[in-house]
């Protein structure tokens, strides 16, 4: 098979590193342009040995520059920070390339709402309308002709997968859901900062930006979508002492009494063809651990019959499922590949 020739603009980061581990054995979409201005005129090896013995562990670090991936690439993904990522994708996008953004830039759907989350104005707002959300349980058809493709955040993943069903179906009511969510440090970003220093993370479990978390809107946009109503979620991120992972403890309240049965098989159907989707058997509850490395998003299920309550537990790997991995699946349906390709891994286990 013909190879497509892809560029990464931010390889110094955890989603880079990730999209670098990933695309090192990708059979089709070829790693030939790497950025990062602080490591330029390095290989990539030099930067992550992992990558030696790799035909990808060559590849020189360059600073970004549009006209050379343009000239040298197909489609581009941005693993950099919001507010740099949109100007990197109006000038790619202008010069002819694909775009997967892996920031927020391109997420919300209205300006003024990632203005009054993110603290700036969106540059480019009129290539909002243009952007398709990456999740492809929902929206693979969109992504396959997408010329810019925003990447989920690694919360609202686990959030949306998990709740799609019972929305859809309107199993669950609108109001009063609850999303209590813990991460891996990894989710904070390779930034040298006090909060995540191996002293301050290890042995300790705590929660953080409660109520005003940035992820909150993009959670609420996708779940009112599929519920056809307004949704306000209750989202409260915590820092487990891990590397990656995410695991999602939902709270909603049923329409009706309902036998977990019955939802547990309606999960089924939901999922029936979305392979990277595993919900497991009744008295099983995920764990970060099964699903380290993978695309894998594991659902458990309970139903308390005293408060009518469905519990939905959801976990991903932040990095692979909730980012990179995420990413290369747009990329994967943009380039005309099965989604699937190149993302087959079994867990990182210990």
């Amino acid at each position: 098979m013909e190879t497509i020739s892809v560029g990464l603009v931010g390889v110094t980061g955890y989603t880079g590193m990730e999209l670098a581990r990933i695309l090192a054995t990708h059979p089709v979409l070829r790693l030939v342009r790497a950025t990062s201005r602080a490591e330029a005129g390095k290989s990539l090896a030099a930067l992550y040995p992992f990558l030696q013995g790799f035909p990808i562990g060559d590849v020189p670090v360059t600073e970004p520059e549009a006209a050379d991936l343009a000239a040298a690439c197909r489609l581009v993904f941005l693993a950099v920070p919001h507010g740099a990522a949109m100007d990197y994708a109006a000038e790619l996008l202008a010069a002819g390339l694909s775009v997967v953004d892996l920031s927020a830039d391109f997420r919300l759907a209205d300006a003024s709402v990632y203005a009054s989350w993110y603290g700036l104005p969106h540059r480019h707002p009129d290539l909002l309308a243009q952007a398709v959300y990456g999740l492809p349980e929902l929206y693979a058809g969109r992504i396959r002709t997408a010329k810019l493709t925003a990447n989920p955040g690694c919360y609202p993943t686990s959030i949306i997968l998990g709740l799609a069903p019972a929305l859809a179906a309107g199993l669950v009511e609108t109001d009063g859901i609850v999303a209590d969510s813990k991460s891996g440090a990894s989710g904070a970003g390779r930034k040298a900062a006090v909060p995540t220093l191996f002293c301050e993370v290890h042995d300790s479990f705590r929660a953080y930006n409660l109520g005003k978390h940035r992820h909150t809107p993009e959670i609420e946009q996708e779940l009112s979508k599929l519920a056809g109503a307004d949704i306000t979620v209750s989202f409260n991120p915590h820092l487990l002492p891990v590397d990656r992972g995410i695991l999602s403890t939902i709270y909603t309240r049923l329409v009706r009494e309902m036998p977990v049965e019955e939802i547990h098989a309606l999960y089924d159907k939901h999922y029936a063809d979305k392979p990277w989707v595993r919900v497991l058997p009744l008295g099983k509850l995920p764990e970060t651990r099964f699903v380290r490395g993978t695309m894998f998003c594991d659902i458990g299920l309970v139903v308390d019959p005293r408060t009518r309550r469905l519990v939905i537990v959801s976990a991903i790997d932040n990095l692979c499922r909730g980012s990179s991995g995420m990413a290369v699946a747009s990329a994967n349906l943009m380039c005309g590949l099965p989604v699937d390709t190149g993302l087959h891994f079994a867990p990182m286990m210990p």
